[in-house]
């Protein structure tokens, strides 16, 4: 699993607009790390099994499709950096994410998207007690 680094928080915490949630930055922190490392182990353990995922074409995608994608190399993001991260608790148990990212990503070898993006996310802790993404949309952002 991606060890997290220092700077990987440190980049989060910069850009965190509000009132600080360090449990949630920390798993936003992991989550981006283990995207920009493709590593499915962490991406496993941070996604709900039952995750509903709206891509930037509208698609709805599954933990499964999520995982088979990092797994494959077919979708490598290239570059990921946070530019503005707003949390919202929902309880004790729930959160929503909205992050600002400027993304490159490609798709079997080809660039698919390059610029600003804006994921929104709820994380919940799950019966085990784990925060988990449940749900998550990503969208680019027009010029």
């Amino acid at each position: 699993m991606t060890e997290l680094s220092v700077s990987d928080l440190n980049l989060l915490q910069s850009v965190l607009i509000g009132p600080a949630d360090p449990d949630i930055v920390t798993l936003e922190a992991r989550l981006r790390a283990a995207q920009v490392s493709a590593d499915v182990s962490a991406l496993d353990t941070l996604i709900a099994e039952n995750l509903l995922f709206t891509g930037p074409d509208g698609q709805l995608a599954s933990k499964a499709d999520d995982l088979a994608m990092h797994r494959s190399g077919a979708v490598r993001i290239r570059a990921h950096e946070p530019e503005e991260l707003r949390i919202r608790r929902v309880g004790a148990d729930v959160a929503v994410v909205a992050l600002r990212a400027r993304l490159t990503v490609e798709a079997n070898g080809a660039l698919v998207m390059q610029g600003p993006v804006r994921y929104t996310r709820m994380w919940a802790r799950e019966v085990d007690g784990v925060w988990r993404v449940v749900a998550g949309h990503v969208s680019a952002i027009p010029g």
